[in-house]
């Protein structure tokens, strides 16, 4: 959870010290903007390649390397002293949470029973919601008071607790044993159906998200001060969408993603149509934070049972797919903002999101639903965990 919340705060943390930096470098703010775009855009590209290549090593080796790497590339952050440098280390810490993601679900959730999958999935999402409520703006008050370079050296440190813990406690196991090693249900169509599905609502969701604050002002007429309580509102309703979210995953699996996707449509048509009236503005936007949040931590848990192969390869795919969902929807939304106005990004986000609806609800509709889902493998280790809820020998 630690680690988690330091490489969610490690990736946005240039949002609130963009000016910061920018005077620090002497650079322009869209060159700060690219350690952001350039972040997601690894992650995007490198999710999978590293899972594969990564596949046969023991799983504590591969999460104290990753957290190896976080801890040095924000250290030589701290200290850089050009913008390219600072990019340069920027890169590495994505590379480096390209693995995470795609490796810390499956180790995780290997520790406990497998009945309790959920609840897992829902604290380690509950440490990522964290950061943008608590590590973004603490970063932000930090480095106002102390430079840019003083919250930067902090992601270090947080990440060398996580090594520490995790190099010295983690049992060593190989990434096949363990009942969390494969999918539950193995499914090549829920595995498309969910991943298609996840990239359409991230690019919806980015699409107008990125430019809320230009909305919140010239929409709806809130001051700047304003705005500012609200993307803390809009913190604190994702950060509360994926508690609940946690709680409901083991016992609802097969609806959450779909009540989840759907409530970011409602939310962003909300916006679109009636965001010019202040208090319809505050009610759509909290169902649109309730909802960011639990769309990626239900595609996370669902890829951890319809995973046709390993989960770490699904779960790398998944944190791939929605990071390239992150980068083309801000670029969309861009695209519609200079051919129109902020008001058709929620648009086109509402439209995406309820094209990912529309996928959920066709595979249920189509006749083949099950056609690809089988059974777990004979012969995967630790399977059987899965199959009669028995702890396997790493459960704990």
């Amino acid at each position: 959870m630690l680690a988690a919340f330091t490489f969610n705060t490690a990736e946005n943390l240039p949002i609130g010290l963009l000016e910061l930096i920018a005077e620090g470098l002497h650079v322009s703010l869209p060159s700060v903007g690219y350690l952001v775009t350039g972040y997601g855009v690894t992650v995007a590209v490198a999710s999978l390649p590293l899972a594969h290549f990564t596949r046969a090593m023991p799983r504590r080796h591969v999460l104290t390397a990753v957290l190896t790497a976080l801890v040095v590339s924000s250290l030589v952050a701290a200290l850089a002293g050009s913008y390219w440098l600072l990019l340069g280390a920027r890169l590495l810490t994505a590379l480096a949470q390209a693995l995470f993601w795609a490796v810390m679900g499956p180790i995780a959730v290997g520790l406990f029973r497998p009945g309790n999958r959920g609840r897992v999935i829902g604290a380690l999402s509950v440490a990522g919601s964290l950061a943008l409520v608590l590590g973004v703006p603490a970063g932000t008050w930090l480095g106002r008071q102390s430079g840019w370079p003083v919250p930067v050296a902090g992601v270090a440190a947080l990440g060398s607790v996580s090594l520490v813990t995790i190099a010295v406690l983690l049992p060593t196991s190989r990434p096949e044993e363990g009942h969390a090693a494969y999918g539950t249900r193995p499914d090549a169509r829920r595995f498309g159906t969910v991943l298609a599905a996840g990239i359409l609502s991230a690019t919806g969701a980015f699409a107008g998200y990125t430019y809320v604050v230009k909305f919140l002002g010239d929409v709806s007429g809130f001051s700047g001060g304003a705005v500012n309580a609200l993307l803390v509102a809009f913190g604190i309703a994702c950060l509360a969408g994926v508690t609940l979210t946690g709680a409901l995953l083991d016992r609802f699996p097969d609806s959450v993603l779909a009540t989840a996707v759907a409530t970011q449509a409602v939310g962003m048509l909300g916006l679109y149509t009636a965001g010019g009236d202040p208090v319809a503005a505050v009610v759509f936007l909290t169902l649109t934070g309730a909802a960011l949040g639990p769309v990626f931590m239900a595609t996370q848990n669902e890829m951890l049972h319809c995973a046709p192969g390993r989960t770490d390869m699904a779960l790398a795919a998944n944190s791939g797919a929605y990071n390239a969902g992150i980068a083309v929807g801000a670029a969309l939304g861009g695209l519609v903002l200079s051919l129109s106005d902020v008001r058709g990004t929620f648009l086109l986000g509402g439209l995406l999101s309820v094209a990912g609806c529309t996928v959920l609800l066709a595979e249920r509709l189509v006749p083949g639903g099950g056609a690809g889902r089988s059974g777990p493998r004979a012969g995967q280790p630790g399977l059987s965990g899965a199959r009669d809820g028995r702890a396997s020998r790493t459960d704990v």
